[in-house]
């Protein structure tokens, strides 16, 4: 990204600047979601849409709409060794917590739509939504307490419930009945990239093996 102002040059992932007169400086980030249009839509039917510009349209400055598909042919490069732990275009989704990093493999939180971890220390849990292409991640702690979590079955919204007392959750991470109704749940940022891209700002990172706890 480039900034008008100072014409210095920024990462998108990390939000430093790397180039031009602001070099070393860095944004703050802010919490955003990975959410399909259509959950988003749904949980907040007030929200208001960035629509394309249609000057650079007509002009052809998008990016096509097999933008994905193309870039999927081209040869990954990195300043560095590629980390062949998973092949380089692997979809992860990463999590960050107290330092410590890991990546979750799309295809694994496809198959358990729910994944129990600690990462950092911290007892957290990755969740699919009811589209399988939306996804949220929580700390599973209440005043202090650990709560393990899994999907209640044959429900036709996706339902979550803590084994410790019972209570459902829904996808926002607030519980929805049972003694903690009302609690919400602190939720964590989370990125939904490419392997050879996460491992790039995050070279320490651990990878989540399908099954593990």
């Amino acid at each position: 990204m480039r900034d008008e102002e100072t014409g210095s040059w920024w990462q998108q992932v990390t939000g430093e600047a790397i180039q031009g007169p602001l070099k070393g400086e860095r944004l703050r980030p802010v919490y955003h979601d990975e959410l399909s249009f259509a959950l988003w839509k749904q949980e907040k039917p007030g929200g208001r849409v960035l629509r394309p510009d249609e000057r650079i349209a007509q002009a052809g400055k998008y990016a096509p709409a097999n933008w994905e598909e193309r870039m999927a042919k081209v040869p990954v490069t990195t300043a560095v060794a590629l980390d062949k732990s998973l092949e380089p275009r692997t979809l992860v989704i990463g999590v960050v917590v107290n330092g410590a990093a890991k990546a979750y493999p799309s295809e694994a939180l496809l198959k358990q739509s729910l994944i129990v971890d600690e990462v950092g220390g911290v007892p957290i849990f990755i969740v699919l939504g009811d589209d399988k292409r939306s996804v949220r991640a929580f700390e599973r702690v209440v005043d202090g307490r650990k709560l393990e979590f899994f999907v209640k079955p044959n429900t036709s919204v996706l339902t979550l419930v803590d084994a410790e007392t019972g209570s459902e959750w829904d996808f926002a991470g607030k519980a929805t009945s049972g003694k903690l109704n009302g609690r919400q749940l602190k939720k964590l940022p989370i990125l939904n990239d490419y392997w050879f891209d996460w491992i790039t700002y995050n070279p320490k990172s651990a990878i989540y093996q399908l099954g593990e706890r």
